[in-house]
């Protein structure tokens, strides 16, 4: 085994980890999962993997930061308004297998319900909305299941008033700590619902790094270069596993219920090489096989915001038809056709000498067809005519036409 870890962060994952004797390391409670529950994690975890893996190749972010559990629980809501090859789809990019939708509801309830209590040394919170445009017609079932399994509120607002951009940004911002306090620049003539859920994390290492330590140290960046940081060090007892491909370091936070899970590819490996064989059943083996081992850790003082268009990368997945017209969302409304104009994830981490605060904010934009529709918000032309003869008074190209005054 090596002695020491320059921390490459491959991936991180709020999720315990158990090493040493459960009974005198671990001081958190275990949540009771079913076996239905734990097949549901495996599945979430793979959901984790791919999404991760979609969303690098098609980004040009360097640094990319993600909360796979909001983006699922968002999905999870807009799932109890779909039908059909809709529905199909998107259970199938989330990986639900051998689930009914009673199940799934009452996986997501309780997750949301048991995740935010079971480390009161860790802040924990999970949201959800859902905003409407007034007028539109909301079906009173579809509100009142997201209520009951997703705790999620609901409310009508006028889309064309900028106080519904502000009340909508002001939620993002309120549930996670200011820290992605807007989400929305603008809205839509044809967007008449939006659902949200937001994630805000903050926890600090059971062992923190002395900032006097910190140091410039070098980290050599996918293209081979050495780039300046701020490198973090300490020597302490942690979980470790080494495996044919990487390295495996665990760092518990607070009562030790969470965790970030830091993985290094071994030398002449890359990260990409070992998200090719990531899975959920070969992650939770290498935390099952870490032991109590004292590492030299150096590791990155960071902070990464992100915003991803997640469209592409689902419809990579296989969730096609939940962007079409064509979509099924007949749980939703019964109004015109309905479906996803766009799934937007917000994100932000700050991993210091402290700790980890981390948040994110998952968008997802319903539209609906609006009929015909002129919306003249790019050049034109125009003339003004008499009718009865059809002659031309003027002509005239609008390019730039600027605040009225």
């Amino acid at each position: 085994m090596k002695t020491y870890l320059i921390a490459i962060l491959a991936l991180v994952a709020f999720a315990g980890c158990t090493v040493g004797n459960p009974v005198e390391d671990l001081e958190a409670k275990k949540i009771e999962l079913t076996a239905v529950q734990e097949q549901r994690v495996f599945q979430d975890n793979d959901f984790a993997f791919e999404l991760l893996r979609k969303t690098i190749a098609n980004t040009e972010d360097k640094n990319v930061f993600m909360s796979p559990l909001s983006v699922s629980l968002a999905l999870g809501m807009v799932m109890n308004g779909a039908n059909g090859t809709t529905l199909t789809e998107i259970r199938q990019v989330l990986g639900m297998n051998g689930m009914n939708s009673t199940d799934v509801n009452e996986y997501y309830e309780l997750m949301q319900k048991t995740l935010p209590a079971i480390d009161l040394k860790t802040k924990l919170s999970l949201a959800n909305s859902i905003w409407y445009r007034n007028g539109f017609n909301v079906k009173p079932s579809f509100l009142k299941i997201n209520s009951d399994y997703f705790n999620a509120t609901s409310q009508g607002l006028d889309f064309a008033s900028p106080a519904a951009l502000e009340t909508i940004n002001g939620w993002c911002s309120d549930n996670t700590n200011k820290l992605i306090p807007k989400v929305l620049d603008q809205i839509d003539g044809s967007t008449v619902m939006f659902l949200l859920n937001a994630i805000y994390f903050k926890g600090n290492w059971v062992t923190k790094f002395n900032k006097d330590k910190t140091f410039t140290g070098e980290f050599v960046n996918d293209e081979g270069k050495n780039t300046e940081v701020d490198m973090m060090q300490l020597k302490s007892e942690f979980g470790y596993y080494e495996d044919d491909v990487a390295e495996y370091l665990c760092m518990p936070y607070g009562n030790k219920a969470f965790s970030m899970i830091a993985i290094l590819p071994d030398e002449g490996k890359s990260t990409d090489d070992v998200l090719r064989v990531l899975t959920a059943e070969k992650f939770s083996d290498a935390v099952k096989k870490m032991s109590t081992e004292e590492v030299q850790v150096y590791f990155p003082r960071f902070k990464v915001k992100n915003k991803f268009q997640l469209k592409p990368m689902l419809q990579a997945m296989g969730m096609l038809q939940a962007f079409e017209p064509s979509a099924d969302f007949g749980g939703i409304s019964d109004n015109r056709p309905l479906w996803i104009d766009y799934v937007q994830h917000d994100t932000y981490v700050d991993v210091n000498e402290e700790g980890t605060e981390a948040a994110a904010v998952t968008t997802v934009a319903f539209k609906e067809s609006a009929g015909l529709m002129f919306r003249a918000d790019k050049p034109f032309l125009f003339m003004i005519r008499e009718q009865s003869t059809g002659i031309i008074l003027f002509v005239g190209k609008i390019s730039n036409p600027g605040k009225y005054s």
